[in-house]
């Protein structure tokens, strides 16, 4: 009597049969699915890098010219908290100078303070910073999108526009730190679903066109 071996059940992950976030270009996405794609961006990271137990590939790079995952992060909140201070004044003032806002990454408190070590504490600021701009970008109605801020040292921004810029900012970002941890071997002793690749986490993500 042959005995049949049961194999682990594994779950097909299920494609929305419309747009994606892979498949629709940011430009083209609703304001609404533009805020849940800068959401969900957090939800990558968290998903990546929380089941990591060793800092070290995530605060070194393999390749010296190549940036760690610690630099990207940086990258990340540091960007958001330039356009967090565009978008704040947008939405407080009307036409707003974005030339006079001060440097939000020159003030005297950030310089003083001791630099970035852990990754966990980026991710933590980043995560803060986004909350913030998803918070304000879902408050406004759809006719405020195109309030504009002027910025003579490069050209003027729009709330739309702002987004946008954060959107494509997080996508070069993300694929960056994918290709990382790839590199890295980090992921070799995680559970699939935290090594999901970007392309695939893309393609589960619903989105409605503008």
């Amino acid at each position: 009597m042959s005995t049949m071996i049961k194999k682990p059940f594994q779950a097909t992950p299920k494609f929305p049969e419309g747009p994606t976030a892979a498949s629709l270009p940011i430009a083209d996405h609703s304001n609404d699915s533009l805020v849940l794609r800068l959401h969900m961006t957090v939800n990558h990271l968290s998903r990546w890098l929380t089941p990591i137990t060793d800092p070290m590939p995530i605060e070194h790079s393999v390749r010296r010219a190549d940036p760690s995952v610690l630099d990207l992060l940086k990258k990340m909140r540091d960007e958001e908290l330039v356009v967090f201070a565009y978008l704040y004044a947008i939405v407080n003032q009307i036409n707003p100078d974005l030339d006079r806002i001060p440097d939000p990454l020159s003030t005297p408190q950030r310089l003083s303070s001791t630099p970035d070590r852990s990754w966990i504490g980026v991710l933590a600021d980043f995560r803060r910073l986004r909350q913030s701009t998803c918070s304000l970008l879902r408050a406004l109605p759809n006719n405020a999108w195109s309030r504009v801020g002027t910025k003579r040292s490069e050209h003027d921004w729009q709330v739309r526009s702002l987004a946008e810029r954060l959107a494509h900012h997080d996508l070069d970002c993300l694929y960056q730190i994918d290709l990382a941890l790839d590199r890295s071997g980090a992921r070799q002793s995680i559970n699939a679903a935290a090594s999901v690749h970007l392309d695939e986490i893309l393609r589960l993500i619903p989105v409605h066109p503008r």
